[in-house]
C-alpha cells in the first residue's frame, strides 16, 4: 500500500525535529545543553518568584480533586469519573490518595513556612520547592516534554528503530522485535507509560510472563524528560552527552545479563493464556529490517493526529506529568531528604559501599555510599543528596546510577506492583539490588575513562 509523499515528508521532518530537541546538545551562553532543557530554564527564569506558588497551587489542586474524586467514586456517584482523562488523572489507590494529600501538606508547611522545621528547611522541602528547586525546574520541563515528546514517539521513529532492531532482540535480551517499542518508549516517554503498554501487551498475549517481565523490570527506565532533570540537578549538562552514554552503555549490559539470572530467569515462559501459540515475528516477504521499518514508519506517520489532535495528546501528556509527578517526587522526596538529614539511616545503609568505592578510587566515598540505594524510594533522591558534593565524577557516577538502578517504588515499582506482571516486591527488590552491583562498576570506569 502507498502512502502520500506528505506522510513521509511528515515522518522524517518530525522525527529529527525531535531527535533535536531531545538528543542533541547545543551551546547557549557557553553552557552545553539540550533545546528542551533550554526551554524550560527559559520559562523557569519568566516566572521566577511565582514559579513555586504555581508549582504549590498544582499539588494542592491534585490532592483536593483526587480525594472528593476517591469518595465520590466509592460511593459510586461520580459521573466526572466517566471522563476518562479525569479518571486517569484523579481516580487512584488509596496509597496514591494518601501520597498526593502527603505532598500537598509537605508543599504548604514548605512555602508558608509553618510546622516542622524539619519538613520546610533549606536542605529538606525547600530543596524541592524553593527558588530554583528541583519541583520548579520539573514544572517547567514536563510542559516542553509533555508537548514535544510525540514528536519522537507518534510519527514512526521508534517503528523504524523496532524493526531495523529486531533480530537483535531475541538473541541478545531475549525479547521478541516488537518490545523494542515499548522499551524505547520507556526511555524516550516515560517508564511508568512503558510498563503500562507492557501490561496492556501482556493481557493481550503478546507477551509470556517472562518477557512482560523482563521489560517492565529491564527496559522500563526513566525517561530521557527525567534524565534531563537529574543531570540538571547535579549541574552536568554540559556533560549531557557523555552522561547519557554512560546511562545506556551500563543500561544495555544489565539488560543483557540480568534476563539470563534469577529471579527473571526463573519466571515462567508462558502466555496469559496457557494454550496460546508463539507469535510469528518474521519480517514479509520483499522487505528487508530496513523497508519493513520505513514501511511500518510512514504507516504510523498516516495514522498520527492532526495538529488538534496532536496538542490535545500533548496537553495530556503535560497534566499526566505534573498531577502523576508534581505531588509524588514532594511526598517522597521530602521524606527521603528528611531521613537522610535527621537520621543516620543511610549512612548506615551505605556504609558496605564505603570500602567498594574507596578500592575503585571514587572521590568523597563516604558522601557517594550514602546514595547507593536511597533509590529505591525513589530516583530523584540522589541527586538531591548528592548534588552538593564538589567532586563532579562523584555526582557523574551518582547520576548514572539513580538513573540504570530503574526499579523506584513513588512510580515506576509502584506501577509494576499494581499490574498484572508477575513480580512482587521481593523480586522487586532483588532485581534493583542485582541492578545496582552490575551497573556501579560499569559506571565507575566509565567515569575513570572520560575523568
Amino acid at each position: 500500500m502507498g502512502y502520500s509523499i506528505s506522510y513521509h515528508v511528515k515522518f522524517i521532518i518530525l522525527s529529527l525535529l525531535g531527535i533535536f530537541l531531545f538528543m542533541t546538545p547545543i551551546t547557549v551562553d557557553g553552557e552545553t545543553s539540550i533545546p528542551v532543557a533550554v526551554l524550560a530554564n527559559g520559562l523557569e527564569a519568566l516566572l521566577g518568584a511565582f514559579a513555586p506558588l504555581l508549582v504549590l497551587l498544582l499539588i494542592t489542586a491534585t490532592a483536593i480533586i483526587t480525594v472528593i474524586a476517591y469518595f465520590k467514586d466509592q460511593s459510586g456517584g461520580s459521573n466526572l469519573s466517566n471522563n476518562d482523562l479525569f479518571t486517569s488523572l484523579f481516580v487512584v489507590s488509596p496509597v496514591w490518595v494518601a501520597i498526593r494529600v502527603l505532598g500537598a501538606i509537605f508543599a504548604l508547611m514548605t512555602y508558608f513556612q509553618f510546622g516542622w522545621e524539619g519538613i520546610y528547611s533549606a536542605d529538606t522541602g525547600g530543596l524541592l520547592l524553593g527558588d530554583g528547586g528541583l519541583l520548579v525546574f520539573l514544572l517547567a520541563v514536563f510542559l516542553f516534554a509533555g508537548l514535544l515528546l510525540p514528536m519522537l514517539l507518534s510519527f514512526g521513529l521508534l517503528e523504524l528503530i523496532g524493526a531495523l532492531l529486531t533480530k537483535v532482540m531475541r538473541p541478545i535480551f531475549t525479547l521478541p522485535g516488537r518490545s523494542t517499542v515499548d522499551n524505547l518508549t520507556s526511555w524516550f516517554g516515560d517508564g511508568t507509560i512503558g510498563v503500562l503498554l507492557t501490561n496492556q501487551q501482556y493481557e493481550e498475549g503478546f507477551y509470556t510472563k517472562r518477557e512482560a517481565a523482563v521489560i517492565g523490570s529491564t527496559f522500563s527506565v526513566v525517561s530521557i524528560t527525567f534524565t534531563i532533570a537529574i543531570i540538571q540537578e547535579v549541574d552536568l549538562m554540559h556533560m549531557f552527552l557523555p552522561l547519557y552514554g554512560t546511562i545506556l552503555a551500563s543500561g544495555l549490559i544489565a539488560a543483557l545479563i540480568m534476563p539470563r539470572i534469577p529471579p527473571l530467569s526463573t519466571i515462567k515462559d508462558e502466555y496469559i493464556k496457557p494454550d496460546q501459540e508463539a507469535l510469528d515475528e518474521s519480517i514479509p516477504e520483499n522487505y528487508n529490517a530496513f523497508t519493513w521499518g520505513y514501511h511500518e514508519a510512514v504507516k504510523r506517520a498516516s495514522k498520527s493526529p492532526g495538529v488538534k489532535g496532536y496538542f490535545k495528546a500533548g496537553l495530556k501528556n503535560v497534566l499526566d506529568m505534573w498531577v502523576g509527578v508534581l505531588p509524588i517526587v514532594m511526598a517522597i522526596g521530602t521524606l527521603g531528604l528528611v531521613v537522610a538529614e535527621t537520621t543516620p539511616l543511610f549512612t548506615w545503609l551505605g556504609a558496605p559501599f564505603v570500602p567498594v568505592l574507596d578500592l575503585l578510587q571514587v572521590p568523597e566515598a563516604q558522601a557517594a555510599a550514602e546514595t547507593v540505594l536511597i533509590g529505591f524510594t525513589d530516583m530523584f533522591l540522589p541527586a538531591l543528596i548528592i548534588s552538593g558534593v564538589e567532586s563532579e565524577m562523584t555526582r557523574f557516577i551518582i547520576a548514572a546510577l539513580s538513573v540504570v538502578q530503574l526499579i523506584y517504588l513513588s512510580e515506576v515499582g509502584g506501577v509494576l506492583l499494581a499490574s498484572k506482571i508477575p513480580i512482587n516486591f521481593r523480586r522487586l527488590l532483588a532485581i534493583f539490588l542485582l541492578r545496582t552491583a552490575i551497573t556501579l562498576p560499569i559506571i565507575i570506569a566509565i567515569a575513570h575513562l572520560i575523568y
